[in-house]
């Protein structure tokens, strides 16, 4: 094959004949030898006189250029010309194809899949034996060369891993390889010390080739909270033209439903290979995030989870006392407010006004006695999920609060009096912490030396008190208690939260014991120390392509791990809690670099994709074809002759262009409307309203796919005058104010629809300002737009219809709107009741029209991940509003496909007594 830039020619030996084509260009210029002159005197009488018609002794240069350019495209033409011609790969042996299989492959994966398919086939063809592997998952063994057929009906299972090559497993693979063989490496474009031992691994067992794709690779770094704002951070690689990226931020409403919460550009400058943002959003928001997502990019590493270092905590404060003038050191909230405040928001007022703020936390500094309404509504609060956290003091220890009888916001029993140095309990020395229980949430926490304790409050010795205490002092007696209620729980420090009583609130140990009882927020980045002790089980985690899914029974975690994480199979990237508390492993952490691979001269680098074969041999023949056309036109011309033919032959071949392209558009929406089942809607000529229309039957779709048998196809777009709607069962039509009215070529296309058993869902989408009728400006142009159309007689649609029971029991119909204002054909004037049947034998068929305005698409509709589009009434009520406007529309569908099977149950008892004779 003969290579002219990116055409081959398969026959490069006809090219020669363009030789002769200055050749013919001169023949075709040859004027014919001079006449012979000869006087002749009657030749005087002609003199003057003027031809009617000219004709030029000569053909024009531009006619002559126009037959050239026609020979020379049949020369080319029957060269065999290709575009992009495909050059098969010289080699033979033993062939290696190695994928990376990380998230950054994520990003093009049916590329890459599609490209290992190709060179499968390539294989195949020269009869070599092939090995697949995938570098995120490698086997210890060497790789198993088999027929190209075998790896190709795997190829479908392979797919990438959320982390990057564990080096010891890839060592281990790289030291099993033996024999000869050439490689194939689709790298995914990011430099790493693997890559190198690897690389010289494959090459001293035969040739490489690389395939990287030229997309830039992106990932969001963990999001950080500073001085009221969040702050993202992305990343690319490689670093080349100013590029601009949205961050899009994710989280629940109060129904439960994830939705978009916020968005912010970032912008990457020319030769900068990161942008920042900031989002800057209230509290309520902020605490409602649950991850950040490049949008339109595809992998794990362009999500990253929001987990507590994220989110601030409401936390109220309550003293028992009031802080006294010029001793702050002396207050009960000093410390508290000293520890929290960096990452908590804090809340002092009033515990009636404090738990109106829907605080996470309620923190009591001595407070004994409440008032019979605070203490029920605080024990209200705690039983819905909340955390109470009680310290002692001399008011607690004074009062006889659960002495006899536990109260129920404490964790136990207590003595009168308390504990004290100098009194009738004197320890001699105040006491130091025992090490902490592998049951305590503070297990894994450093207990210091100067940390004492010198006054408390003592636990009566119940028996539970042994299941409640999680901190102890080295006597053993109970320093921190907790106790279950409800779903929430309260925790006493039988300590004040001032130094007086010990000096747990001025050493570090306050703060890690506040956050362990997740009171406070955790900070980012926490230590092994932090972590200690700490078990954390996995929640949801991401696959490589970003999608979060449930993480089913996977083991918990040591703490320690956590710290320093190495994210791979036994690690993967996700939310993992630990009692109350939350963290994410996300791919990319605060210190990732996005390096490109650099690859030595000696190895050949390609793309993912390859230019499509595409031969030229028809076009440059239709070329030659419409050149000659365009000769003989010109020829007609400039003899001036059939001038008003050559306009009809125009004519003709412009109508004949333009018929094709129509028929084969009809051919084309035919199929697609035949391959299966298709709801299709009307268009009205608002584009709003028929993007709801196609979200509605869309989200209906998908109802009826998961819950019957009836797999739709995507919804159709249908325009009255020009589309063929016998092809579709059911359409749904939503009805304007100013929609214009169809021709009578449509109306009598949609005539012939209704009489050969389609249905029209009519839709005025007006129930919320009146129930069905004329006196709206949708219902009066219903009327308009139904005048010409054959519908049988109407009524609202009795209880017993056939489409109240066709796949669901259903009486109401609603859809983003409330209403029962339902009509469908009339039913005959004396249908057949039967006893024992719950219903009669109404409508022998399918009701052509059903008319309502209920807007059941809007109800109907959701978004390119399945999620509801529009809102529908208010938290569960609306939801369930929703989930009966798509048992409506299944009854509806399930009526049009089945008709009347239900309504004919009522010839049962007839059949039965025939049988029976």
């Amino acid at each position: 094959m003969l290579m002219l830039g990116p055409i081959g020619f398969t026959a490069p030996l006809l090219l020669t004949a363009l030789i002769a084509l200055p050749v013919l260009w001169f023949l075709l210029r040859a004027v014919p030898p001079a006449p012979l002159r000869r006087r002749f005197p009657g030749v005087a009488l002609l003199l003057g006189l003027r031809d009617a018609e000219v004709q030029t002794d000569r053909t024009p240069w531009w006619l002559l250029a126009l037959r050239m350019l026609a020979v020379a495209a049949l020369i080319l033409a029957f060269a065999g010309p290709v575009l992009n011609p495909q050059q098969g790969r010289t080699g033979d042996g033993p062939l290696l194809i190695l994928m990376d299989g990380t998230w950054a492959d994520a990003r093009d994966w049916p590329a890459r899949q599609d490209r290992v398919q190709g060179l499968l086939a390539e294989a195949g063809r020269s009869g070599r034996p092939v090995a697949v592997a995938v570098l995120t998952d490698p086997s210890p063994a060497a790789p198993e060369f088999q027929s190209a057929e075998v790896w190709a009906s795997r190829l479908q299972g392979l797919s990438p891993a959320p982390w990057e090559p564990d080096p010891d497993r890839l060592a281990q693979w790289a030291g099993a390889l033996d024999g000869g063989f050439e490689t194939y490496w689709l790298s995914d474009g990011l430099d790493r010390a693997t890559r190198a031992p690897l690389l010289s691994a494959l090459e001293s067992r035969g040739p490489v080739s690389v395939f990287e794709s030229p997309r830039p690779i992106h990932a969001l770094l963990p999001p950080v909270f500073d001085e009221g704002e969040i702050r993202v951070t992305a990343l690319r690689s490689p670093a080349s033209d100013p590029a601009e990226i949205t961050v899009v931020a994710h989280g629940l409403d109060p129904a439960g439903i994830e939705r978009e919460l916020a968005q912010v550009p970032l912008s990457y400058p020319a030769g900068a290979d990161r942008a920042e943002g900031a989002f800057s959003l209230p509290t309520e928001l902020r605490n409602r995030i649950t991850r950040f997502q490049i949008a339109g990019q595809r992998s794990a590493a362009a999500v990253s989870l929001a987990d507590d270092g994220l989110r601030r905590r409401k936390v109220a404060l309550v003293a028992g006392a009031a802080d006294r003038e010029g001793l702050e050191l002396l207050s009960p909230l000093h410390y508290l407010r000293q520890a929290l405040e960096p990452t908590a928001e804090l809340i002092e007022a009033g515990l009636s006004d404090a738990l109106l703020a829907a605080p996470d936390v309620v923190i009591l500094a001595d407070v004994a006695r409440l008032s019979l309404s605070d203490s029920d509504a605080l024990a209200h609060w705690v039983e819905e999920g909340g955390l109470l956290l009680r310290f002692a003091g001399p008011r607690l220890a004074a009062s006889d609060v659960s002495r006899a009888e536990e109260d129920r916001l404490m964790p136990v029993r207590l003595r009168e009096g308390g504990r004290a140095v100098g009194g009738a309990m004197s320890w001699g020395e105040p006491k130091a912490l025992r090490p902490f229980a592998e049951t305590s949430p503070f297990y894994g926490l450093p207990v210091p030396e100067d940390v004492t304790v010198s006054a408390q409050v003592v636990a009566q010795p119940d028996p539970d008190l042994a299941e409640r205490t999680i901190a102890a002092l080295a006597d053993g007696t109970p320093l921190v208690t907790r106790k279950p209620l409800g779903q929430g729980q309260v925790v006493l420090m039988h300590v004040t939260a001032n130094a007086e009583w010990s000096t747990i609130p001025l050493s570090g140990l306050f703060v890690q014991m506040l956050e362990r009882l997740a009171v406070s927020t955790r900070p980012a980045g926490a230590d092994a120390a932090d972590l200690a002790g700490t078990t954390w089980v996995p929640e949801r985690v991401l696959d490589a392509f970003g999608t979060l899914s449930d993480a089913g029974q996977m083991p918990g975690i040591p703490g320690e791990a956590m710290a320093e994480p190495e994210i791979g199979p036994a690690l993967p990237p996700g939310l993992y809690a630990s009692d109350d508390r939350y963290m994410a492993l996300n791919v990319a952490a605060a210190d990732t670099t996005l390096m490109p691979a650099q690859w030595p001269q000696r190895i050949p680098v390609e793309g993912l994709t390859e230019a499509e074969e595409t031969g030229l041999k028809g076009m440059l023949l239709a070329l030659a074809a419409g050149v000659l056309v365009l000769d003989l036109i010109a020829s007609l011309f400039l003899s001036g002759r059939m001038r008003r033919g050559a306009v009809a032959m125009i004519a003709a071949i412009a109508f004949a262009t333009l018929t094709a392209d129509r028929s084969m558009a009809d051919d084309e929406f035919a199929l697609e409307a035949t391959r299966t089942f298709v709801l299709a809607h009307v268009l009205t000529g608002d584009a709003q309203l028929d993007r709801v229309a196609e979200a509605g039957l869309r989200g209906l779709s998908q109802r009826l796919f998961e819950r019957t048998s009836v797999e739709p196809a995507a919804p159709v777009s249908v325009d009255l005058e020009q589309d063929d709607i016998a092809f579709f069962p059911f359409l749904y039509w939503p009805v304007t104010e100013g929609q214009p009215v169809p021709s009578d070529a449509a109306y009598a296309r949609l005539n012939q629809y209704l009489r050969t058993g389609g249905m029209i869902l009519f839709d005025t989408r007006d129930a919320d300002v009146a129930g069905f009728g004329g006196s709206t400006p949708a219902g009066r142009h219903l009327q308009t737009l139904a005048a010409p159309l054959d519908i049988p007689p109407l009524e609202p649609l009795p209880e017993d219809h056939v489409l109240t029971r066709t796949f669901y029991l259903l009486q109401d119909f609603p859809g983003r709107h409330m209403g029962r204002g339902l009509w469908v054909e009339a039913a005959p004037p004396d249908p057949e009741a039967v006893e024992g049947m719950p219903f009669r034998n109404l409508n022998d068929g399918v009701t052509p029209v059903v008319i309502g305005g209920n807007d059941w698409a809007s109800a109907w509709a959701v978004d390119d991940r399945g999620l509801p589009l529009m809102p529908v009434g208010r938290g569960f009520a609306g939801e369930r509003q929703r989930e009966i406007a798509y048992r409506f529309g299944i009854n509806l569908v399930m009526h049009v496909l089945t008709g009347n099977y239900k309504s004919d149950q009522v010839h049962v008892p007839a059949l039965l007594e025939r049988l029976g004779q």
